[in-house]
């Protein structure tokens, strides 16, 4: 049975490997295990928070000139020394789960697994650098393109990451002009498929509210919920 802790699990292996395979850093304080990647600096799921360690993440973004530091933590961690730092409660990610051999659907010529991208430019550029994920040499990332019919118009993306037996769906979404057109469940299937395809049994992702309803569609099911908390800083 998939727990919450699977779930966080997973989306701390998948903040590791973007840093790790992308030029950032991973590092570890007592309890906490920090990760700067693709997202800034944010703390993966600590067991407790000791003060003076917390202080010194701050101070090293502080240094680096980030915006902000993020916090994901389980729900029954005391978030007190968060608060007493300055940090913000922010949105509840909302854990779902589904077997994956009960995500399988017929192939949709819309969507397209891929290596690498020419989909992203100005303001998004550096995206493109992400899917070096999806060429490591051992393969645990799959990124998915969507795009509207025969005019090639990039409309979503998706990824999924395999750790042990099950596959995280991340940075999935499908923009505005394109919903409603099955490219979401489109994405959905084939990044799990391919996660499955390579030992994946479970698929499970973190839900906004907006996205849980394509979710349930999809067969998932909520397991539990955390919380994130935010630094912003000057």
């Amino acid at each position: 049975m998939v727990t919450v802790a699977d779930c966080e699990r997973v989306q701390a292996s998948w903040f590791r490997a973007r840093a790790e395979v992308l030029g950032g850093e991973v590092w570890s304080d007592g309890p906490l295990e920090w990760v700067d990647g693709p997202d800034g600096q944010t703390l993966m799921f600590p067991r407790s928070l000791p003060a003076d360690a917390v202080a010194r993440g701050v101070e090293r973004a502080k240094r680096r000139g980030a915006g902000s530091v993020g916090v994901w933590l389980s729900a029954d961690v005391d978030a007190g020394p968060l608060a007493e730092a300055g940090f913000e409660r922010g949105w509840s990610p909302w854990w779902m789960t589904a077997p994956i051999a009960e995500l399988e659907g017929g192939v949709d010529p819309r969507i397209e697994l891929q290596l690498d991208s020419d989909d992203y430019g100005g303001q998004f550029a550096d995206y493109r650098a992400q899917l070096a994920l999806a060429r490591l040499p051992v393969p645990r990332a799959w990124y998915a393109a969507a795009y509207d019919g025969g005019s090639r118009r990039f409309a979503g993306r998706a990824w999924s990451f395999l750790d042990g037996e099950s596959a995280g769906v991340f940075d999935m979404a499908v923009w505005e002009p394109f919903r409603r057109r099955g490219l979401g469940s489109g994405l959905l299937r084939v990044v799990c498929a391919a996660a499955g395809r390579a030992g994946a049994r479970h698929a499970v992702l973190n839900a906004t509210p907006e996205g849980k309803l394509l979710y349930s569609k999809c067969g998932f099911t909520q397991i539990g919920a955390g919380i994130t908390w935010w630094l912003h800083l000057p």
